[in-house]
């Protein structure tokens, strides 16, 4: 047996010993995905584990987040501090190894993922995020922003709708440097997915326009790297579908259901590691396998050649290393404050009564002035929700190093790629919609607070007074909804001054598992903002 064969099985080995020891959780994807990970991750990721953030690093979002061992063993073998003791305690309170992947409890762990789809949209925003800071920052020579984005997703991800308002975007926008590593396996909860999930998944890609490779094998090193590669050098996001066996190893039930989301038992992990050739206690890798595994040194090199790229940039370019190193680093310019309060006060002064979204547009464009890092966006209500201002540049493949996002009627699929833009770093997203249709992204609404992330949602037309529309455009429980919901913010300013409150703490207010949301007010942050002044007059802060 191989070394590739070996440090693969090193994956499939902690994964169904966590779960066996867990009593719970999900064995076969990790198992059958350990051949694409060894691959990825010992010839192509970017990283390094003794700095986790480091602004160049490639970012890889597991989307099929239920397989979170095979990330956890990949962070543990790589030398990040996930430890074998945070492997023996997966899925068990307070641990660093939750059941699904949960950003900022683990380190390396780029995005929380577990509702299935999101993690596809979340790297797209990141690939996005990437592309613009490159337009934005770059010089010639000298390529401060240049990673890759991979995501590994399953069938699953694929099923939800989630995905395709997302993967439609990426292929609009042409963001080459976003890998998709497709688990092809055929299988889910249910059974095999013939019975409901026939898609022609690589057509479907294609008309995205995705570049797409089909029928790679799995489990043979060779087939993946070479689809990794080329795909490295397509003018497109590309889909890469990888034929798996579920549950790869096991003696009766590899390829089966069965192997999804339960312990295999003693019997069967038995078999599976006289078939694998893996004749080592529960939770014991060699050190040897351990060795080759161990990407600390590799890591310290890229960031170290990365670190001299940047101190030749500085010197050439100084002002734009420091406005880059700020908007990493998420701090505000230090006009920030005296802008803001004579703002305040000359809008308070002025004493003019206006609907709330209208001042709320007001107030984007002059946070555009001081802030080049914010990245506005509507679902194809711009001008209803006046999210849009006179000087906004749309973000296009021929231009992406604008300010405003299009993301045409996906609700959903834009919360979650705001997400991913914000996990990214470098850039303050926000977005649009009428309060009504948050019912579409409420999922990715949750994923924000969660992870307490710097992500502004505004929502417009949030009264029962949207009368003409009928109930279907008439909000009732949705603003109960967002202030009911932990480390959400939801900001509902009654007048001007109160909206450009509500905005700067939107802005100030992201350290932390807190948001903002406007209705136009929620925190991520939601700001609510009325349809026109007679409909809600004088509603109270809170």
């Amino acid at each position: 047996m191989n070394s590739r064969q070996q440090k693969a099985n090193a994956i499939r080995a902690l994964s169904m010993d966590a779960v066996q020891k867990a009593n719970s959780g999900h064995p076969g994807a990790p198992m059958g995905m350990a051949d694409i990970a060894e691959v990825l991750w010992t010839d192509f990721l970017k990283h390094n584990p003794v700095n986790p953030d480091w602004p160049n690093r490639d970012r890889f979002v597991l989307s099929n987040g239920h397989g979170s061992m095979l990330l956890y063993s990949l962070l543990h073998l790589t030398g990040y501090d996930v430890s074998i003791d945070d492997i023996k305690d997966f899925r068990q309170l307070g641990s660093k190894t939750p059941g699904h992947p949960e950003y900022g409890d683990t380190p390396g762990v780029e995005t929380t993922t577990g509702p299935l789809g999101q993690g596809l949209a979340n790297a797209v925003g990141m690939a996005l995020a990437e592309k613009t800071l490159a337009a934005t920052f770059n010089q010639d020579g000298l390529p401060v922003v240049d990673h890759h984005t991979y995501v590994f997703v399953g069938d699953g991800c694929l099923m939800e709708g989630v995905s395709h308002e997302a993967a439609s975007l990426a292929g609009t926008q042409k963001l080459s440097k976003l890998i998709c590593l497709y688990d092809d396996n055929g299988i889910s909860i249910d059974g095999d997915v013939k019975g409901w999930f026939t898609d022609d998944t690589a057509a479907r890609f294609r008309a995205y326009g995705w570049d797409v490779v089909e029928s790679v094998d799995g489990h043979d090193a060779e087939q993946i790297a070479k689809a990794i590669a080329d795909s490295k050098t397509s003018a497109r996001p590309s889909l890469i579908c990888c034929k798996t066996s579920i549950g790869y190893g096991a003696p009766t039930l590899a390829g089966t259901s069965s192997a999804h989301g339960s312990p295999l038992g003693d019997e069967e992990i038995a078999g599976t590691r006289h078939n694998l050739e893996w004749a080592h206690a529960p939770f014991e890798v060699p050190g040897e396998i351990k060795a080759a595994w161990d990407c600390t040194q590799q890591g310290a090199q890229s960031e170290s050649h990365w670190q001299q790229l940047f101190a030749e940039y500085s010197s050439k370019y100084p002002d734009q290393a420091k406005e880059f190193e700020r908007c990493m680093s998420g701090e505000l310019p230090s006009i920030w404050q005296e802008k803001m309060t004579e703002l305040l006060n000359d809008t308070a002064a002025s004493g003019e009564k206006k609907a709330s979204r209208n001042a709320s547009g007001d107030v984007i464009g002059v946070l555009s002035s001081l802030l080049p890092e914010l990245m506005g966006g509507s679902a194809d209500l711009s001008g209803s929700n006046c999210t849009i201002w006179d000087e906004a540049v749309p973000v296009t493949d021929a231009n992406p190093g604008g300010n405003y996002v299009y993301y045409g009627v996906r609700e959903f699929g834009m919360a979650a790629i705001c997400n991913g833009i914000a996990l990214h770093g470098g850039l303050i997203p926000f977005s649009g919609t009428f309060l009504m249709f948050m019912e579409y992204a409420r999922n990715a609404v949750r994923m924000s607070a969660l992870m307490g992330i710097r992500n502004i949602f505004v929502y417009t037309h949030d009264s029962i007074g949207q009368g003409e529309d009928g109930p279907t455009h008439q909000p009732v429980e949705q603003l109960a909804n967002l202030r009911a919901t932990p480390n959400l913010s939801a900001w509902r300013p009654c007048d001007s001054v109160e909206t450009v409150v509500a905005w700067q703490a939107a802005i100030e207010k992201v350290t932390g598992r807190v948001r903002l949301c406007f209705h136009a007010r929620v925190y991520p942050v939601s700001l609510v903002m009325q349809r026109s002044w007679q409909i809600l007059p004088e509603v109270p802060m809170y």
